[in-house]
């Protein structure tokens, strides 16, 4: 199988997504909330959780905010991404930095001989897998969670119609602009968009609908499933492994 997501293992990506898109994300602060009411409902106190394709570690960093004595491991396939969560959060002993691929079902290896998560996040990663693969993370993902624990996925979702996906996608460059404007930036509209629309990382996605991908999470298991908070494409859902 061609995989299009290593795009996402080279530095130059991984600065440009650090530096000039992952804070121009809308609802960010919102979304990070969201997440923490869940958490703190299913499990006012978090012992150990992992941030799944992690980035720079931001929902997990998140997670440590709220538990900070909670042991965490952060997992990506970007050795850069990895390096950028470590210069973050590298001081806290209670965590680990992996660099491994989930697209790979022998991923899990690393935690046969490890108990179980109370928490697992994804923040914008599993929608590079292929559909049959995501379902399979899911059940990875199901298997690795104490009973009671919690997964919560922060993804890019598809639309329902072109029509959505084209609101969208105005709504994020109109986000971007503003952003980089905020950076004293002296770029146009039209030259973020154009960067936007051309980006090198765009063949990676594989988007799924939400609807499905909830009805993918209830055939494996997991019960309280839903779409917790949504923004055109920008979808925060999971579910509770049962006691």
């Amino acid at each position: 199988m061609i995989r299009n997501d290593t795009v996402w293992q080279t530095a130059a990506l991984a600065k440009t997504y650090l530096e000039g898109v992952r804070g121009a994300i809308p609802l960010a602060s919102a979304q990070i909330d969201v997440i923490l009411r869940i958490v703190q409902k299913v499990k006012p106190q978090v012992k150990s959780f992992l941030d799944l394709g992690c980035g720079d570690g931001i929902l997990g960093s998140a997670i440590l905010t709220r538990y900070p004595h909670a042991k965490g491991v952060f997992l990506d396939f970007s050795e850069s991404m990895i390096a950028a969560a470590k210069s973050k959060l590298g001081g806290n002993k209670n965590l680990k930095f992996i660099v491994q691929d989930f697209g790979l079902t022998e991923w899990v290896e690393v935690f046969k001989n490890q108990d179980k998560f109370d928490v697992i996040v994804s923040g914008f990663s599993i929608h590079h897998q292929p559909d049959t693969r995501k379902k399979e993370i899911y059940t990875e993902i199901y298997n690795l969670l104490q009973p009671g624990g919690v997964f919560l996925n922060l993804e890019h979702v598809s639309s329902p119609s072109k029509l959505i996906a084209e609101v969208f996608e105005e709504s994020f460059v109109d986000a971007l602009y503003t952003f980089h404007q905020n950076k004293g930036s002296n770029q146009t509209k039209a030259e973020i968009a154009q960067a936007y629309y051309n980006r090198a990382d765009k063949g990676a996605n594989i988007l799924a609908p939400v609807e499905t991908q909830c009805d993918w999470l209830r055939e494996i298991g997991f019960i309280h499933v839903d779409c917790y908070m949504k923004h055109f494409e920008l979808a925060i859902f999971g579910g509770i492994h049962p006691r």
